[in-house]
């Protein structure tokens, strides 16, 4: 897919050659004569910046199109000049060409030295961006302990320790009352296993209730270690580490509490309060050291999306993903329900026909389950989406997909699956909740996160920094202070999609070097954001 460059002509924006509809740059009112692509049409009624105006005549039944792809069919005649959106155009699966590999795309490296960042190297090899102490819940039931520890280490507490990011409290609401060896229950632990080996933590204190299903020992314990870790006198082995599990660096420090082996929630925080305060000295001592920029894995998420997502924001993060593999580094499209509709874009740029049909397979599987709960995966895209202008899940996947560039798509994760080092452009598998799918990702590895918003999505994360890009220069004038770029430029003539795009890839860079986003400045009341977005995705029945 490609489009064309920003240049907005009375108002209007046409993305491809052909296209039955271009974009509405500023409000449009009735009467308006517009222009674009060459085509001169008057506006029929009231349009918001961001919408679709039709650029010719288009019969009822016909597939409507932007991006040169069909985001769906009039569902009633459209006349030139007319508002395009939920009142006149309607979702349509239609056909897509699934070519299951066969498009390659070579990304020259640039000229001139290597870029680099200053991280934290793990003993496993891989680099962290910060350097956090991480308390880790194992249920639900730990999760009010686990906070109580936490807001011990206040500012001005942690000022102590310049070297320490932060003592971060990781809960969530599951843990029990599930099957362990089940889908849902492997996806958990899957899941808070990558966190307690994330490079991003330094040491980690996994705190449960003691009864769970999901025991603080298949989360604390290294793999060949013989004893529960944190648990002194227990002589019963552990249970195996599952080798799909991500392992736990030898030099993360690890300790780990009951509220019923402790002796209940007062005593826990006692002696959680003392772990940490152990862990604290000894994390400092870390030093940030040069590292090669392949050493980044970088996590693409967008939120709150909006008619210039595709077009700004998205399609600038996509330019510096490439950039990023094209120097060897890991960067991670996600949320699979976002990208049906423009699947076959990714499957045709897959290094093999097993990895492209993986991809299928995950959309395949999407689609049992969203009919399994009465839905269906045109449920989408939110209220706030279509407001700012996108009408079907269909052009919302195409310009999603823009965030993940041009690069051949090399490997296919499972949600919060380890990703490999230097892997390149790959896919993972996760929901289109935000909090979700960049829990997933991070559990995977990934020690930085651009999330792009068109509507002002506040998403921050802990324990990997995340910069937030605003597709439209209004909004980010409004919400400043939680937006780290604004990709509205691109629109407003005053930036080129690249030099955004060099801008996000600079940002990364400094930001994986300790350069704080404007989410982790977020400081109220002694509490930023950032923790409560950890949500596992869950999946199955509770029991």
């Amino acid at each position: 897919m490609t489009v064309a460059s920003p240049q907005t002509d009375g108002g209007l924006l046409a993305l491809h050659d052909g296209d039955d509809v271009a974009v509405a740059t500023r409000d449009l009112s009735a009467g308006d004569v517009v222009e674009a692509a060459g085509r001169s049409v008057t506006v029929a009624d009231a349009v918001p910046r961001g919408h679709k105006v039709a650029l010719t005549d288009v019969a009822a039944g016909a597939e409507v199109h932007k991006y040169g792809q069909s985001i769906g069919v009039a569902t009633r005649p459209i006349r030139a000049g007319e508002h395009v959106h939920v009142h006149n155009l309607g979702f349509e699966e239609g056909h897509r060409d699934h070519a299951l590999g066969g498009t390659h795309t070579e990304l020259a490296v640039p000229d001139g030295p290597r870029p680099t960042f200053r991280g934290y190297r793990r003993a496993d090899g891989r680099v962290g961006t910060r350097n956090y102490v991480a308390i880790l819940t194992s249920v639900n039931c730990s999760a009010s302990t686990a906070r109580m520890i936490a807001a011990r280490f206040t500012p001005e507490v942690l000022a102590a320790y310049p070297s320490v990011d932060g003592v971060v409290a990781l809960t969530h609401q599951s843990g029990c009352g599930m099957v362990p060896s089940s889908e849902g229950g492997q996806l958990l632990l899957r899941t808070l296993r990558g966190y307690a080996a994330h490079p991003n933590v330094g040491a980690l204190l996994v705190l449960g209730l003691g009864c769970e299903m999901v025991l603080t020992e298949q989360i604390a314990t290294r793999s060949g270690s013989g004893a529960f870790l944190g648990m002194p006198g227990v002589g019963t082995p552990p249970p195996p580490v599952d080798p799909v599990l991500a392992d736990i660096p030898e030099d993360t420090l690890v300790e780990s509490l009951t509220i019923q082996g402790t002796g209940g929630v007062r005593a826990t925080v006692a002696a959680g309060v003392a772990a940490v305060e152990r862990m604290l000295a000894a994390v400092d001592t870390r030093q940030r050291v040069e590292c090669d920029v392949s050493e980044l894995v970088l996590a693409l998420n967008c939120g709150g999306s909006d008619g210039y997502s595709g077009i700004t924001a998205n399609p600038a993060l996509g330019w510096a993903s490439d950039r990023l593999v094209a120097y060897g580094a890991a960067s991670v499209l996600a949320e699979t329900p976002e990208v049906f509709g423009a699947e076959h874009l990714l499957t045709r740029r897959a290094t093999s026909p097993a990895v492209a049909q993986r991809l299928l397979d995950r959309i395949g599987w999407w689609k049992d389950y969203t009919a399994a709960g009465g839905g269906s995966m045109d449920n989408n895209p939110s209220p706030g989406n279509k407001a700012g202008g996108l009408t079907t899940i269909l052009e919302k996947s195409l310009g999603a997909v823009a965030k993940g560039g041009r690069a051949d798509l090399a490997a296919v994760y499972e949600y919060a699956e380890r990703i490999e080092p230097h892997v390149g452009f790959a896919f993972m598998d996760t929901p289109g909740y935000d909090p979700v799918s960049v829990t997933g990702l991070v559990a995977g590895g990934a020690n930085v996160v651009v999330f792009t918003t068109g509507r002002g999505s506040v998403f921050g994360c802990r324990p990997t920094p995340s910069i937030k890009v605003a597709t439209n220069t209004p909004m980010y004038r409004v919400m400043s202070e939680d937006m780290d770029l604004d990709a509205g430029r691109i629109v407003e003539g005053t930036a080129t999609l690249e030099q955004v795009g060099r801008e996000i890839f600079d940002t990364i860079l400094r930001v994986a070097s300790g350069e704080r986003t404007v989410s982790e400045d977020l400081l109220i009341d002694g509490q930023t954001i950032g923790a409560e977005e950890f949500i596992p995705w869950h999946v199955g029945a509770v029991t």
